[in-house]
């Protein structure tokens, strides 16, 4: 079910609404001129974070590793990433979203649990 074309497709949603997020938060984070580089730096900072850190042969990923961890290193990492989106979220102001994207990918995780099971024995 994790690597379901289906599931694949709602987590890569998943993963452009919190990239979002974090370019949000970048945008209200200053009032000055930096505000155009954070509404791209912070994206690209947590981008690079979740497309190098892997976990070889993840069958929802392409299987490529340019940095090796485990499988339950990886999922923190995944975890992290998106309370973080969710909590920029919810600092901005935006609460109705923050619950979605927080339900959202815990509903994600649980159709997921076959992949949860692979990342825990990796």
């Amino acid at each position: 079910m994790g690597s379901h074309p289906l599931n694949l497709a709602i987590r890569f949603l998943l993963e452009i609404s919190a990239l979002i997020s974090f370019g949000l938060w970048g945008w209200k984070f200053s009032e000055s001129g930096w505000r155009y580089l954070l509404v791209f730096l912070v994206p690209l900072m947590f981008a690079i974070a979740w497309g190098v850190f892997n976990v070889p042969g993840d069958p929802s990923r392409s299987g490529n590793a340019p940095i090796v961890v485990s499988g339950v290193v990886r999922l923190l990492l995944e975890l992290v990433f998106f309370t973080l989106a969710s909590l920029a979220l919810f600092q901005l102001g935006y609460q109705n979203l923050w619950w979605i994207l927080g339900v959202a990918v815990f509903l994600h995780y649980a159709i997921s649990y076959d992949r949860l099971i692979w990342l825990f024995a990796r």
